[in-house]
């Protein structure tokens, strides 16, 4: 079956964000640090926003301030971009509530995932999925380093024929990427150090990106002004400082020294070493402090004791 209009305009997306959600010391939603993370998302080309992903710790929301975040993100910001709900769950049951609602409150794409942990087997994998799918728009999100299985080939390709299918996340690189895209399957890099090439000479559609959520015009650049091995190569040490440790452990660490959102952390999170937010410091000299949000701000390495780690109340 042939994608319906919504889905072929989620198709036609390059740089999409993974975006961070920032926190009070009370442990809830920072707001206004979010309106302006996502004000300046736009100003630099952005097209299309991650809401409640791994990025954005979704999983550590309850459903209603999951969906809260959702409605509010298209209320205030949908006539500018892209809003891509994570409603995906290792809970069918779960995932089916969450998209609905996620559709409901205006989300424009959900973000799929197979199940997790309590692992099924293909057949499960594809009715998990579909079952999701039948709402709206869906990316499909293959990361088997957190989920413990592949999305593979076969199954993506049973699940490709149905309409609301936009395209895969997938971060098994590049020949995985390649495959698919000889197949006529969007595909949208997961691995930010992986994505320029994957766009120029592996036929990716773009990236779902974590950097993009700090240096937006240069991640901009790199999807939309042509093959720049030069820019991808001094992006390269960027990219490995934000993944030296779980994401979003390094991007919430940097945004704090950056000074755009609160030094708050909800558990399990935490900061990287004082060595590491030094070495982030020159990371921004190198690449030029006027491409990085906030930089109109102090940057500061900060001390382990700047930081705060809250565990949400239950009517969080």
């Amino acid at each position: 079956m042939a994608p319906n209009a919504k889905t072929e305009a989620i198709r036609k997306l390059r740089l999409m964000t993974a975006i961070k959600t920032p926190y009070s010391p009370d442990g809830k939603i920072d707001l206004a640090a979010y309106d302006a993370h996502v004000e300046h998302q736009i100003a630099n080309g952005v097209e299309g926003l991650i809401i409640g992903g791994t990025t954005g710790e979704g999983h550590l929301f309850s459903w209603e301030e999951h969906l809260f975040l959702i409605k509010y993100t298209k209320d205030k910001f949908g006539d500018r971009t892209v809003v891509v709900g994570n409603t995906g769950s290792n809970s069918t049951a779960e995932a089916v509530f969450a998209t609905k609602k996620g559709f409901e409150a205006g989300m424009d794409c959900s973000l799929l995932i197979n199940p997790y942990y309590g692992k099924t087997n293909k057949r499960g994998m594809k009715l998990h999925i579909e079952a999701g799918m039948k709402f709206g728009p869906a990316i499909i999100y293959n990361v088997p380093g957190r989920t413990g299985s592949d999305i593979t080939p076969d199954v993506v390709m049973e699940l490709a024929d149905h309409e609301n299918f936009a395209g895969m996340k997938e971060c098994m690189g590049h020949e995985r990427i390649a495959e698919y895209s000889s197949k006529g399957i969007p595909c949208w890099s997961g691995n930010d150090e992986q994505c320029h090439d994957t766009r120029y000479k592996h036929g990716g559609q773009g990236v779902i990106s974590v950097t993009s959520n700090i240096v937006p015009g240069l991640m901009r650049q790199l999807m939309f002004d042509g093959p720049n091995d030069e820019l991808n190569n001094k992006m390269q040490p960027l990219f490995k400082w934000l993944f030296q440790e779980p994401n979003p452990i390094p991007l919430n660490t940097a945004m704090m020294q950056m000074g755009v959102c609160q030094p708050v952390f909800r558990l399990p999170y935490t900061y990287v070493p004082k060595a590491a937010r030094e070495e982030l410091l020159e990371l921004i000299r190198d690449l030029g402090a006027e491409n990085f949000y906030g930089t109109d701000k102090i940057l500061k390495v900060l001390e382990d004791g700047d930081f705060q780690h809250v565990v949400p109340a239950d009517d969080h």
